[in-house]
């Protein structure tokens, strides 16, 4: 079939139409998706979220994307530098470091989650209450200061001496630590909500308060509680790398960055790839994570609707 002239541009415009109302630049800033038009184009913010995805991809398909086992070893080819067949060189008794660095970041990313969900929920709930009743503040926030009047690595490593060396203990440990900060994020959000005029329009109406947490005042805390979170996962990924570091974590032997990062020490001169590479991505996830906390803080900003 034939097209004339006018036709043809017919087409292109509706075809053009049809581009702009899958682009970024379509969400408006009423829309309650313009949070993701304002974080996709923060370009930082859309570096970190790719390379957080492909470390997710590298973690998840770890057997597939990988020659060798962890744990396979290979005396003739200990501290091999990078090469074809090993591209992240091997350690001193000839396991793949990138095979290692691959399933470390299992460990790492189900940490920095499971602390995440853990301190999140946990520091909610006790913010919450602590923000809402008036008679329950003082003893709560007067516990949540006793834990953060600890240095959070001494007390994480002070709960691991007692707990013992697991991975699970390690989760355990850091959702201790960090359940406080986000507690006291949430008594904040919570004591300026709980004064405003459509709390008062709930209670009149006899509405309960377990609902009018749950509805209200939780719900206007989610953003800088999602905020909050993201960061803790970047500093739960580098508190459980120090306490492997340190022999406090994850048991040795285990392939986790601290522990390799550890393990390469004492051969940073020999075997400089086995500290870079572990390093290097334990360096580059957190820093992903912090820069999509900064993005999401700037996006879910309501003063950014005005920009």
């Amino acid at each position: 079939m034939v097209l004339t002239r006018s036709q043809e541009q017919l087409a292109d415009l509706a075809g053009g139409e049809h581009q702009r109302r899958f682009s970024l630049s379509s969400i408006p800033p009423s829309s309650r998706y313009y949070w993701i038009r304002v974080l996709l184009e923060n370009p930082a913010a859309l570096a970190s979220l790719i390379f957080l995805s492909t470390v997710i991809i590298l973690a998840v398909f770890a057997p597939l994307v990988t020659s060798y086992a962890p744990t396979f070893v290979n005396p003739v080819s200990r501290l091999q530098g990078p090469s074809a067949d090993y591209w992240f060189g091997t350690d001193t008794l000839g396991r793949d470091v990138f095979s290692r660095s691959v399933y470390g970041a299992r460990i790492s990313l189900l940490v920095g989650g499971a602390v995440m969900f853990g301190a999140g929920f946990l520091g909610s709930a006790f913010g919450l209450v602590a923000g809402y009743y008036d008679r329950a503040d003082t003893p709560m926030m007067r516990v949540m200061d006793g834990f953060e009047a600890f240095p959070g690595i001494l007390l994480a490593i002070a709960i691991m001496a007692s707990l013992g060396a697991a991975t699970r203990n390690v989760i355990v440990a850091l959702i201790i630590v960090f359940t406080p900060n986000v507690a006291r994020l949430m008594r904040g959000t919570t004591l300026v909500t709980k004064r405003q005029l459509y709390i008062e329009s709930a209670r009149a109406i006899g509405m309960r308060d377990h609902a009018i947490l749950r509805k209200y005042v939780f719900m206007n805390s989610l953003s800088p509680l999602i905020v909050q979170c993201t960061f803790v996962v970047a500093f739960a990924i580098l508190a459980e790398a120090s306490l492997s570091f340190l022999g406090a974590g994850v048991p040795a032997g285990t392939a986790t960055w601290g522990n390799m990062v550890s393990e390469g020490q004492t051969y940073l001169q020999r075997a400089w790839w086995m500290v870079l590479f572990p390093g290097l991505l334990l360096f580059m996830t957190v820093m992903a994570i912090n820069l999509i906390g900064d993005g999401l803080r700037d996006a879910l900003d309501p003063r950014s609707r005005d920009r």
